[in-house]
């Protein structure tokens, strides 16, 4: 398996950016670009949700490829994100959000454009708690209209809504935020339950480390609400750091995280989470991600950083590039913890 920074991806005949493989003739239309996936599968008022978690697997190169073909109005929902979410937000192709948080760590603790974006009242959000938006996803994975549980009893999260009453009737919106009831198993007993509404975005976007030829996807490490985001949507995008044979994704099946069935793309981008971790991979990239923290602190400079790192870069190999071969071995991962030991994470 080789593959080039400068990036090219040959599948038999065809060639895409990314790696050296060959699918197997079912799965064989799967397999595509960056630039495909998105176009196809992705319109301008789409609802996404993002796989990964704060500084964790984020689908970089497909948010990348996002803001490069300036896909707006679109609708996020996921339980927790960083990166990529604060990303979308700043370039402008966000108008709807539904969360439970939204930051880097210790790089942000509430993501930089994300809390302008609030602050001056420039997108919609509604925010749930992790576990709400956790259920949600379980809901939408189960087929089923709402999911009921006491998360939330007792606190604003259920009597405070951030959409507007107008907006409530629009696609995929839920025409109320919960709905607190008794339970109706208990007539006599005073027993509230909290139900949430389920989650169906159009397409999820997630980042994996390995994918078989026939578009079996394993994660591994923390899978977060990755499986139930993919259950949940019409439409699955999966990044990942490399395709593997049909017989070594079939080694230790309990380790796979999904079919090929419910997969609708894959794209083989080796480093496509940077400058966030994937596990056994790479870890995160805390000196890129504190040069975008200083950068997206001010408007002007947040311009010159989309310019230089996405908008200036054709394809997820120039960007591997710009990174620099040298930086990209200092944060690889040990195959065996995970992790990169020793690494400067201030």
């Amino acid at each position: 398996m080789k593959y080039d920074l400068s990036g090219t991806l040959r599948l038999g005949n065809i060639m895409f950016d990314g790696i050296l493989m060959k699918p197997t003739t079912a799965a064989a239309d799967k397999f595509m670009s960056l630039a495909e996936a998105v176009g196809r599968f992705i319109p301008d008022g789409a609802q996404i949700a993002l796989g990964g978690f704060t500084i964790n697997r984020n689908p970089m190169a497909l948010v990348y490829e996002i803001i490069r073909q300036k896909i707006r109005d679109l609708h996020v929902v996921c339980h927790s994100h960083g990166q990529g979410l604060d990303l979308l937000i700043g370039a402008g192709c966000v108008a709807r959000l539904e969360i439970a948080y939204g930051g880097n760590g210790r790089f942000a603790p509430t993501c930089v454009r994300f809390r302008k974006a609030i602050e001056q009242g420039r997108i919609q959000w509604e925010d749930y708690s992790n576990y709400q938006m956790s259920l949600r996803f379980l809901a939408g994975s189960l087929g089923i209209p709402f999911i009921p549980t006491k998360s939330g009893l007792g606190t604003d999260l259920i009597r405070r809504e951030g959409f507007p009453r107008e907006i409530r009737k629009e696609r995929k919106v839920a025409s109320r935020k919960c709905v607190v009831l008794q339970n109706p198993f208990l007539e006599k007993a005073d027993d509230p339950v909290v139900l949430l509404p389920a989650l169906t975005p159009d397409v999820t976007l997630i980042h994996a480390q390995q994918v078989g030829e026939d578009g079996t996807v394993r994660i591994r490490g923390l899978t977060f609400t990755d499986i139930e985001q993919a259950k949940s949507a019409d439409a699955v995008i999966v990044t990942c750091e490399e395709i593997v044979s049909r017989s070594q994704i079939r080694k230790d099946p309990d380790h796979n995280s999904l079919p090929p069935f419910l997969v609708d793309a894959v794209v083989p981008v080796p480093s496509g989470a940077h400058p966030t971790a994937c596990g056994f991979y790479y870890d995160y990239d805390a000196r890129h991600l504190n040069h975008y923290r200083k950068m997206a602190e001010d408007d002007q400079r947040f311009e010159q950083y989309l310019t230089e790192w996405i908008y200036g870069v054709k394809t997820h190999g120039e960007y591997l590039d710009r990174v620099g071969e040298t930086r990209l071995a200092e944060i690889r991962a040990d195959s065996v913890l995970g992790y990169r030991q020793g690494l400067e994470r201030r």
